[in-house]
């Protein structure tokens, strides 16, 4: 089944993808397959259409199912197949979760006359080969796109998410995710995450205005920020090579404020430098924080001549580092009523005491943080969490279960 279906994806776009996959998937007795991707805002989860036409024998009529309350939200919130509730004869439905890595993409819903585990085993396998061609589609389909949005998004918006990395990341050493609200009218604000050998490096930025201009600014500072880190630019002369790329643009008419940090993943050192930013959070044993103090260098693109000093910090394994701007802590709502950074974290303590994994985590924060203000944001707001394993964590399956992802070596089926 996947050395067929794989070779046959080479020449397959994202409109033919679903029909491909029920067919090669009935080879190992699976059927009804349905591919369900979440949307943008990781609300609801829609069906991928038979030729994006009409998706007449997709679940409850070929509607979208609400994360919220539905047995196949339950498989994407938990990273675990679900079993499908129905007649205890005949063949079973399952909802197995879809993820790219650890990058959660949606659910496959299929249904099997067997049910042991290698029935779920292969079912893992199935999903985990969709995640991959689905991704392989994304960046180059229109259709892609046009599925996962529920609304129009503006021009600055579309350059941040297709500049940004996937919200969610996991290795041996750390698990990332981040949120960034309003999806469709973001514009200043813009989070950068990468891996080296020993580090990673973590970065969040915002742009002075709401505007495309701002969005523009946000994209240039990325993209300095990665283009000089992968010409070995230090971190304690990094700012200062952004800066340079802004004033050439735009003189010193446009700034960002910013936070650029390294992670020592092998002792769990934290370097950053801050660029007149609100200052990183850490959340330490899933009880209490400390807010991480450090002279602030001027915002990028200002050119006051401020130094940027070079700060540290050692971490603890489990320690979870939070880069936000502050969209999320001094947003108000129509009564003045502010969300602030304790709430902020009071959010993020109860639900890590909740044993969510990061990405659920933050989805259910950014859904607090709206219903707060109304749905209604009057500044962009995003969250960069990383959360550092230790120098010992060693086994991919260890930031699997920290990333929401299915655990090969336990039990991975939950009744609906």
């Amino acid at each position: 089944m996947l050395t067929r279906l794989l070779a046959e994806s080479h020449v397959t776009p994202f409109e033919g993808l679903a029909p491909c996959v029920a067919d090669h998937a009935a080879a190992a007795g699976f059927h009804d397959v349905l591919i369900y991707l979440g949307d943008l805002r990781r609300e609801v989860l829609r069906p991928v259409a038979d030729g994006l036409g009409a998706a007449a024998n997709a679940v409850d009529g070929g509607a979208e199912l609400s994360i919220e309350g539905t047995v196949a939200g339950r498989a994407y919130q938990q990273g675990r197949i679900v079993h499908a509730p129905g007649s205890a004869e005949g063949p079973q439905g399952w909802w197995v979760p879809l993820l790219d890595g650890t990058e959660r993409l949606g659910v496959l819903h299929l249904t099997t006359v067997e049910g042991g585990e290698d029935a779920h085993e292969d079912m893992l396998a199935l999903s985990s080969l969709v995640a991959m061609l689905v991704v392989g589609s994304q960046d180059i389909s229109d259709s892609y796109a046009r599925l996962t949005r529920t609304r129009p998004m503006n021009v600055a918006a579309e350059m941040q998410w297709t500049l940004m990395p996937p919200r969610t990341y996991a290795d041996h050493r750390v698990v990332i995710s981040a949120v960034m609200e309003p999806a469709y009218e973001v514009s200043g604000d813009a989070y950068e995450y990468a891996t080296s050998p020993g580090a990673v490096h973590l970065s969040v930025f915002d742009a002075m205005g709401h505007d495309t201009s701002a969005g523009l600014t946000a994209n240039l500072a990325m993209g300095a920020c990665r283009n000089h880190r992968r010409q070995g630019t230090g971190l304690e002369h990094l700012g200062e090579s952004v800066e340079r790329v802004l004033l050439e643009q735009f003189g010193s008419s446009r700034f960002v404020t910013g936070v650029l940090a390294d992670l020592d993943t092998s002792t769990g050192m934290l370097s950053w430098t801050n660029h007149g930013h609100p200052p990183p959070v850490v959340i330490r044993g899933g009880r209490w924080t400390t807010l991480l103090r450090c002279p602030p260098a001027h915002p990028l693109g200002t050119d006051l001549g401020l130094p940027a000093e070079l700060c540290r910090e050692p971490l603890q394994p489990g320690d979870r580092l939070v880069l936000y701007t502050d969209g999320i802590t001094e947003a108000r709502t129509s009564q003045g009523e502010e969300f602030g950074l304790l709430r902020f974290v009071d959010f993020l303590i109860r639900h890590h005491a909740d044993g969510l994994s990061v990405p659920e985590t933050l989805r259910r924060l950014i859904r607090a943080h709206l219903r707060h203000h109304g749905n209604h944001l009057q500044d962009d707001a995003t969250i960069l969490l990383c959360e550092w394993l230790g120098p010992h964590a060693g086994a991919v399956t260890d930031a699997a279960l920290l990333a929401g992802l299915p655990d090969p070596t336990v039990g991975r089926v939950r009744a609906g």
